[in-house]
């Protein structure tokens, strides 16, 4: 019942974040008719809800009301490490429409992006600027610890450039830069992302050394010394990545490296990554791949690969070099 009640949960989560219940209960616990007031909802429905968000540990019963947890916690918008956005992406209609198609893919093998949105998934996001926003923000808030950690393992040696290629809001990239005071960065996204990516770059002071580009990596990316590719090969078949990987390694100045940050999969890996793989499938026709498989990618590209270490799990930082 645990696995088939799972649509309802995540729905759950989704609607807490909606009626803002981590902001409403961050300072104290309040009664389900003081958040329907606040939030124009009503108030016998806003009281069934709450209690379901109990049974679920999202909020607690208190002698007055509901108080938070630490669970509802991470759904703040000034959480550190917040999920905020990444709820309400993941359960928003352009991907729930896509997974409910999950049987079909698996007997097709194929992507139902275009069956259940009638394009593209990146092209319905670039159609829709207010989705493409919040999938953004929700890439950069489920990157952020692996972007912590990874920060950590790149040597930058002598490079002056990094390039975040399909970088987004350029998380990766502004990371490095805080890092690194005399790097400067790239990142490379389609239009619809750079204005997030400029303004991320503001708010953290580091735009003096930041620079946003529209373009397309199947086309051609900027020259740099250290080329990110963050979360971008699982969105793509394994010809498509080859395309990708072989202008990273035309972009590579004397001396440079790729980095990777992917999910590294294998048979029996527990936890989310098999579960990524599938949804992987259905709404993009790609998957997750063993690193194994990575090599492969990389040699098809006429690149090899130098170094593979593990982050955040299940995610690991390979490094590639031209092969030649």
């Amino acid at each position: 019942m645990g696995f088939i009640v799972g649509p309802w949960l995540a729905q759950a989560v989704r609607a807490a974040v909606d009626l803002s219940l981590a902001e409403h209960l961050a300072d104290g616990p309040r009664t389900a008719a003081e958040i329907a007031e606040i939030e124009g909802a009503d108030p016998a429905a806003t009281a069934r809800f709450l209690r379901a968000c109990a049974s679920m540990g999202l909020v607690a019963y208190a002698e007055k009301g509901f108080a938070g947890t630490e669970a509802l916690a991470v759904l703040h918008r000034d959480a550190p490490m917040s999920l905020r956005d990444l709820a309400a992406s993941q359960s928003s209609a352009c991907l729930w429409r896509t997974w409910a198609r999950i049987p079909e893919a698996v007997r097709s093998g194929e992507s139902q992006t275009t069956q259940a949105l009638g394009m593209s998934f990146f092209d319905y996001l670039a159609a829709h600027p207010d989705e493409g926003a919040l999938f953004g923000a929700a890439m950069a808030s489920m990157s952020a610890p692996v972007i912590r950690d990874a920060v950590e393992v790149i040597d930058v040696g002598g490079a002056a450039t990094v390039v975040d290629v399909g970088g987004a809001h350029g998380s990766f990239a502004l990371a490095m830069l805080a890092k690194h005071a005399g790097l400067a960065a790239i990142v490379l996204d389609l239009p619809h992302s750079l204005p997030g990516a400029r303004a991320a770059a503001v708010e953290r002071g580091l735009d003096d050394r930041f620079t946003a580009v529209a373009g397309d990596f199947f086309e051609a990316v900027p020259p740099g010394d250290i080329l990110l590719l963050k979360f971008i090969l699982h969105d793509w078949s394994d010809d498509d990545g080859v395309r990708i990987l072989a202008n990273c390694r035309d972009a590579l100045r004397p001396g440079g490296r790729i980095v990777i940050t992917e999910i590294v999969i294998d048979d029996h890996a527990p936890g989310i990554a098999p579960l990524m793989d599938i949804a992987m499938l259905a709404s993009a026709g790609s998957r997750e791949r063993t690193l194994a498989e990575f090599d492969d990618l990389l040699t098809r590209a006429g690149l090899r690969r130098t170094a593979a270490t593990p982050v955040e799990p299940p995610y690991v930082v390979i490094e590639a070099i031209a092969a030649t």
